[in-house]
């Protein structure tokens, strides 16, 4: 099989399922997704059409082994999809992949990580339940991270808590805290949380104790506030969820306890799944640059622009950074696995900032080249700037982040200081 048009990754070798996958996304992306993005960035509101578009085509069950009735697509393939659907919808991408790292992180990452045949006779049980409500229900997972304190970026145990209880005989954990930035409020059917266990004995919070959980978005104590009027990817809806004595039973952990604070020392690719939205992003900007200055553009005069020096060098310039950002997010992607090399995490923090930079400065060049005309909103072009620049903001790594790590790991071997 040969595919009509390049996918945001580029022109790579590719399996039957990819190319299968990368088809489904980029005509959902083209005929459906790109058509409304402007509406949900007016209104700021959720795409909820598009998630009953991924819904009905089996996408919310992209990264669900085929044995549990998903598509049993892997990192590698999960990045490429999201990346073309960023290409039409950088907010619908985005929240995908909140989405997509509930059922990624439970199945494929958990697989290779060592637990004892218990916890593994266990975690399966509970992940096959949390799969069927995906392919059987269609259920929408989110995923809050931020707190506002320095727990998101992985240098402190998070304040949301959770103390073991029994009620009514059901063994479980009750819930109380704040998440901010949670993209889906409102629209996912489980947050799968990220907190603390209080122990009884009132010891400090330790990292170690990290539980991922799933709380019924109907659960009682849970409530969404605040407004949610920003600059860019308007259309994730990320507002508050506040956790008042949340009970949730036992089985609606995601993880064994304390696997992902192993998980996060293992496998740091799985901070990376942000980026593929943003390489999207920088291709749509590319694209459309080149569809403006051909006299290509949909509803606008066929006027060509082309002709000019000053346009021809900023399209050059352009592709470079964008050949440059594929080659290095393909080469990431394919490394994924646990334990990378200090070569590979090095590599790792330099693709994330790579793509999440190269976005909003292909993006910048776009406006700059385009002109006047391309900051009208009923042109893509200004929507694909402000949503490029939020992506260097997003915690667990920030652009900041990303770089204080690469130098650091850089210089410094493990248990090395001055």
């Amino acid at each position: 099989m040969t595919l009509p048009f390049v996918p945001s990754i580029g022109t790579t070798p590719l399996s039957a399922r990819q190319e299968t996958l990368l088809t489904l996304a980029h005509e959902l992306g083209r005929t459906r997704f790109a058509p409304r993005a402007h509406r949900w960035d007016d209104s700021a509101s959720f795409p909820f059409e598009n998630y009953d578009d991924l819904r009905e085509a089996g996408l919310l069950a992209l990264c669900v082994p085929e044995s549990r009735g998903g598509r049993g697509a892997d990192y590698a393939t999960y990045c490429m999809v999201a990346a073309e659907l960023g290409r039409f919808c950088g907010a619908t991408a985005l929240t995908f992949n909140m989405h997509s790292c509930s059922t990624l992180w439970i199945g494929l990452l958990a697989d290779a990580l060592p637990m004892t045949g218990e916890e593994r006779a266990e975690h399966g049980r509970r992940r096959d339940a949390h799969f069927a409500r995906v392919v059987e229900r269609g259920a929408l997972y989110a995923q809050p991270f931020s707190e506002g304190s320095a727990a998101a970026a992985g240098r402190a145990p998070f304040g949301t808590t959770a103390r073991r209880q029994t009620r009514g005989g059901v063994a479980g954990w009750a819930i109380d805290g704040r998440k901010i930035w949670a993209s889906l409020s409102g629209a996912a059917d489980f947050y799968g949380i990220l907190c603390t266990e209080a122990r009884d004995d009132d010891a400090p919070l330790d990292m170690r104790d990290t539980l991922y959980i799933a709380v019924p978005s109907a659960s009682e104590g849970l409530t969404v506030s605040g407004e949610w009027n920003p600059m860019g990817m308007r259309g994730t809806v990320s507002r508050n969820i506040r956790f008042t004595d949340v009970f949730v039973p036992d089985d609606e952990q995601l993880l064994p306890r304390g696997l992902y604070y192993r998980a996060a020392q293992a496998w740091p690719h799985m901070f990376f799944t942000l980026s593929p939205t943003y390489l999207g992003i920088a291709v749509a900007a590319y694209d459309f640059t080149v569809s403006y200055l051909r006299g290509e553009v949909d509803g606008e005069p066929p006027v060509r622009r082309r002709q000019y020096p000053t346009k021809q060098i900023a399209v050059a310039q352009m592709r470079v950074q964008l050949e440059a950002m594929r080659s290095l997010f393909w080469r990431t992607i394919a490394e994924a696995k646990p334990d990378p090399s200090k070569d590979e995490r090095l590599r790792l923090y330099a693709a994330h900032y790579t793509v999440m930079e190269g976005a909003n400065d292909i993006a910048r060049l776009a406006l700059r080249t385009c002109g006047g005309q391309s900051m009208m909103k009923h042109l893509p072009l200004e929507r694909l700037y402000r949503d490029s620049r939020c992506g260097s903001l997003m915690l667990p790594w920030t652009a900041e982040l990303c770089l204080d790590r690469l130098g650091r790991e850089a210089l410094y071997e493990p248990g090395e200081k001055d």
